[in-house]
């Protein structure tokens, strides 16, 4: 009998039974993290936990995956797990729908979490994101910043003391060195110049930030089959 992830069985024979018993947190559903939830639905994960305070609006249309005309005022979680369902209806989806704050970030982590795809925007739950997951040993993927670049292939997965032309990364940098945090920091960064001058918004498109949550989703499934190539 076929099987929706029978090309897939393909490349990872019996790890698909590994993918699947696997929990992913996602923290941010923009350019980002609706790409990266995507792939790591289509590549067998069935436990979520998908993040995000925000509801669609008009100008996410051009880069965020689950965003329509005609759902445009609801929550990009909502809206985010009817697509998972409508891939893999036996997917089991934890929905957090509020703003993270240093707060209220420790909520996110009641329960076991195998890995966890940063895609948000804010410097200092990135920074905490880090110090959290090393401290509890979850494995991190952290998307730096994405917008106002226009060449998908400078973006790379690189231990964040490799990174450069990147804002977001230059902070998160310094405060690795500045607490002297072992080990890797995993992120996606690119190392493409800014491509024009910002005036009042961050300008972006849909193939830099998707391409940024397809790398972060391709590290955790290559993490969870063992190839250590990433």
């Amino acid at each position: 009998m076929m099987s929706e992830f029978e090309r897939l069985e393909l490349l990872v024979k019996d790890k698909i039974n590994k993918i699947q018993s696997k929990k992913v947190l996602i923290l941010g559903l923009g350019g980002v993290g609706s790409y990266a939830v995507e792939a790591l639905v289509r590549s067998g994960i069935e436990n979520f936990i998908i993040v995000d305070n925000d509801k669609i609006d008009i100008t996410n249309l051009n880069r965020q995956l689950m965003t329509y005309q005609s759902n445009i005022g609801n929550y990009k979680t909502d809206e985010i797990e009817k697509r998972i369902l409508s891939i893999n209806n036996k997917a089991k989806i934890k929905k957090i729908t509020k703003f993270i704050t240093l707060e209220n970030i420790n909520s996110l982590f009641l329960e076991d979490i195998d890995y966890v795809i940063d895609a948000c925007d804010t410097v200092t739950i990135k920074l905490e994101l880090i110090r959290i997951c090393k401290n509890k040993n979850i494995k991190l993927i952290s998307s730096m910043g994405t917008g106002n670049k226009m060449d998908p292939t400078k973006l790379k997965i690189v231990d964040i003391r490799k990174t450069s032309y990147d804002r977001i990364a230059r902070i998160i940098r310094k405060m690795v060195k500045d607490e002297k945090i072992k080990g890797k920091v995993m992120v996606v960064s690119s190392d493409e110049k800014a491509y024009t001058k910002i005036e009042k918004k961050i300008p972006s498109n849909a193939f830099v930030p998707g391409t940024a949550g397809l790398l972060c989703a391709s590290y955790v499934i290559n993490d969870i089959v063992g190839d250590n190539n990433v």
